[in-house]
């Protein structure tokens, strides 16, 4: 029954099948109190039975009973029929009466658990394969394709909203409500496919299948919406979802500090990254960034304490306000050292924090914000990069290749000791994290153990330019540096400039027609050169 002027319709029918039973029975208690005949499957019949509310089983409405485990029990005419007739024409109302088919006015569904059982461990394919709904999202889609006479609910968090609609209008929805939640229904179904598609993808192509598929399925769930993006005029929003195999700042626990921030949330996922990529193996990893790029780095076999002074030691100035991520949990001594008078942060990530240690931060900083990681656990299975442009979108493997110095080539200079190289490898790290064209000094402080950032340059047009700033930021400490270039050098002009700062080593990828220009200078100036053969471009 529908009120034309208003886009009204009474709820008279209404049927409940859910997996999650979440504020199932207030809502069947709100429908029930206004007249709505109930319609149920299984389990959600049971439980509405159960709080003592009338429901009719759905084998009463179908006349044929659910069989199959469950497989088939609402893909029946009398279902869909009902969901699908379109009250305004005359022929279907017709059919319908003429075939014993009574309309269904409100829908509430939400499918089988699919996400939630291929997420969980040891699950095997049958048993990810029988939680792909099929009776659900052919509802869901029956009954929001009919938006204009039937409200359609797919998750408990509409429940309330509906029923205070319901109260006001005396167990009624309007269009717009209709529409709305249609939307929602077909952005359920859509992330329910993808979530589908993409399992089937991991579990029946190659990997290099999996990596570029054909059709491309992303899913993402709105979580947060933020205050502002980048700057203030534009709109941002945190979503969830997509695949996942590592640590995120997405889903650390904050335990104290303000509410994070587009660009909080960007850098620190981006100083996220390159601690655990310097804190591999019996080391810890320390990450200042600004602006998406590392202004001060530290790969230390000490201690989280020294870690964080070195990594703000790489460039004081600019990790200012900036943001620090730690491999290692932060112990009193670690908070200490960032407590020091001259120090600000916006956002400190660990693995954990030790509770003497937390209230230090909170109580020098009260605004400070600190997220809690849990184990970082290695990445696993081949990332991918997605970055959306007008009209489409560019996909690739991300950029996760380990430095392997046993694979380098000695190309000019002294042959490199086995320090030398543990440390060029850290800082072939940290340039890999800096915007292109990238160069950055680095080296081992006398007694420390450990390599730290001195000095970057990067986003610059040209490669000269990037070295220039590097040596500027490194100061004095460039004499004996190792240096690391995220690409080749394509003359030998950059390399001059470092070299007249005094660096003692140049890593980079080599490839460059006038590598032997390079090679010469190094060779001249007894500076060890080594080419990685990779390149590590970010822009």
């Amino acid at each position: 029954m529908g009120d034309g002027a208003s886009g009204r319709v009474t709820a008279r029918r209404a049927l409940l099948s859910v997996s999650d039973k979440s504020g199932l029975v207030e809502l069947a208690r709100a429908l029930s109190e206004r007249g709505c005949e109930l319609i149920s499957t299984g389990g959600t019949a049971r439980t509405i039975a159960a709080a003592g509310l009338e429901v009719t089983p759905i084998e009463r409405v179908t006349g044929f009973p659910e069989i199959m485990d469950g497989r088939v029990k609402t893909l029946h005419p009398k279902v869909h029929g009902g969901l699908l007739y379109r009250r305004d024409v005359p022929e279907h109302a017709d059919q319908a009466a003429e075939l014993g088919i009574r309309g269904i006015d409100l829908v509430c569904v939400n499918l089988y658990p699919f996400e939630q059982t291929i997420e969980r461990e040891g699950v095997t394919h049958a048993e990810a394969v029988e939680q792909i709904d099929i009776g659900g999202p052919s509802m869901v889609r029956s009954a929001a394709k009919n938006h204009a006479s039937v409200a359609v609910l797919t998750d408990p968090a509409q429940y309330a909203s509906v029923i205070e609609e319901l109260n006001a209008h005396d167990c009624g929805t309007t269009l717009r409500t209709r529409e709305k939640l249609a939307a929602a229904a077909f952005a359920r179904t859509a992330q329910y496919d993808a979530a589908i598609a993409s399992y089937m993808a991991g579990a029946v192509l190659d990997e290099d299948e999996a990596a570029l598929p054909d059709r491309l399925t992303l899913r993402f769930e709105r979580a947060e919406t933020l205050r502002y993006g980048e700057n203030p005029h534009q709109r941002a929003a945190v979503y969830h979802g997509g695949p996942s195999t590592g640590p995120s700042v997405l889903r650390a626990e904050q335990i104290a500090g303000k509410a994070l921030s587009y660009n909080n949330l960007n850098d620190a996922a981006a100083a996220l990254e390159l601690a655990i990529a310097l804190g591999s193996g019996n080391r810890v990893g320390a990450v200042v960034v600004k602006h998406t790029n590392p202004c001060g780095a530290s790969a230390v076999g000490g201690s989280v304490r020294q870690a964080v002074e070195l990594a703000l030691a790489g460039d004081p100035l600019a990790a200012y306000g900036g943001i620090l991520a730690v491999s290692g949990r932060v112990d009193l001594e670690a908070a200490e050292t960032l407590c020091a008078e001259s120090s600000f942060l916006e956002v400190v990530l660990a693995p954990g924090f030790d509770g003497d240690a937390a209230k230090m931060l909170s109580e020098r900083w009260k605004n400070l914000r600190l997220l809690a990681l849990g184990e970082l656990k290695p990445v696993s299975g081949a990332a991918r990069s997605v970055r959306v442009l007008p009209g489409g979108a560019l996909v690739q493997d991300a950029d996760n290749a380990v430095p392997d110095p046993s694979s380098w080539t000695h190309a000019a200079g002294p042959a490199p000791d086995d320090e030398l190289l543990t440390d060029a490898s850290a800082l072939v790290s940290v340039v890999r994290a800096l915007s292109s064209n990238a160069v950055c000094l680095g080296g081992r402080p006398e007694g420390t153990g450990g390599v730290m950032l001195y000095g970057a340059g990067a986003g610059q047009m040209d490669r000269v330019a990037s070295c220039r700033l590097a040596v500027e930021k490194a100061g004095e400490r460039a004499k004996g540096a190792i240096v690391a270039s995220d690409a080749f050098f394509p003359f030998d002009d950059g390399p001059r400039v470092l070299i007249e700062a005094g660096v003692r080593a140049i890593v980079h990828p080599g490839g460059s027609r006038r590598d032997g220009d390079t090679f010469s200078v190094c060779e001249q100036a007894g500076v060890t050169c080594l080419t990685t053969g990779v390149r590590h471009f970010r822009h």
